[in-house]
């Protein structure tokens, strides 16, 4: 099992190009994993963690409600915003900049197969990261994500996920609002889960701007203990 971890950070990256590298690097694992299969061979599957940046966009999973983007595509337009119709799970998000977005592309087979320990893992490692700031935040039931307010009637997320997964293969991941222009989530109804409030780590500590390339360190620590892995 290949427990390495080649982290790639893609600065600021236009969606669709950024959606079309991971597809490029899970389709080259899934069909390493499936030679291996046909021909008995051992060649070990890479593992990625991509971190990046979006230029404002919405993207839609595909259980998701299109009702929920608020904005016609004139209105889109206006907004200097783009639209996808995605592959992962999950409703609508919002990606943009400020925003900390991870796609881990691993072979889950690598270090254990179980979906929901892979989304608990993934949460944790945001949750670890917020805790460092001294944020009290968790998880909200039968909702994926980073809540803050949690059981109370100020609940507000802070990070998003939605993922997929083929062969034990993932893709997709978690958005962290960091340094976020919180007025772009105005346009949707977040996840499809009305009545409940986003945030951003700099709105919760009361500053201009958060650190991001710190935020990102610590997130990469966390992941990198929670999974057991070594990062490259």
């Amino acid at each position: 099992m290949n427990k390495n971890v080649q982290l790639q950070d893609l600065g600021s990256l236009d969606y669709k190009a950024a959606w079309e590298y991971q597809e490029e690097l899970f389709k080259a694992v899934v069909d390493l994993k499936i030679k291996n299969r046909r021909e008995e061979g051992d060649e070990p599957t890479p593992n990625y963690l991509l971190l990046v940046e979006h230029p404002h966009v919405y993207t839609l999973g595909k259980s998701g409600d299109l009702t929920n983007l608020l904005l016609s595509e004139k209105q889109l337009e206006a907004k200097g915003a783009t639209f996808y119709k995605i592959n992962r799970g999950g409703d609508i998000t919002y990606h943009g900049p400020g925003q900390i977005v991870g796609y881990p592309i691993i072979d889950l087979e690598n270090f254990f197969t179980d979906i929901h320990k892979y989304l608990r893992l993934l949460e944790e490692s945001i949750i670890l990261t917020l805790q460092e700031y001294g944020l009290e935040c968790g998880r909200s039931d039968g909702e994926t994500g980073v809540w803050l307010g949690v059981g109370t009637p100020f609940a507000r997320k802070i990070c998003a996920m939605g993922v997929r997964a083929s062969r034990w293969v993932t893709m997709h991941g978690f958005a962290l609002n960091v340094n976020v222009d919180l007025g772009y989530f105005d346009n949707i109804i977040p996840c499809g889960i009305r009545g409940k409030a986003v945030t951003s780590l700099n709105v919760e500590l009361g500053v201009e701007k958060v650190d991001e390339q710190e935020v990102k360190d610590k997130i990469v620590k966390h992941f990198a203990t929670l999974f057991e892995c070594i990062i490259e």
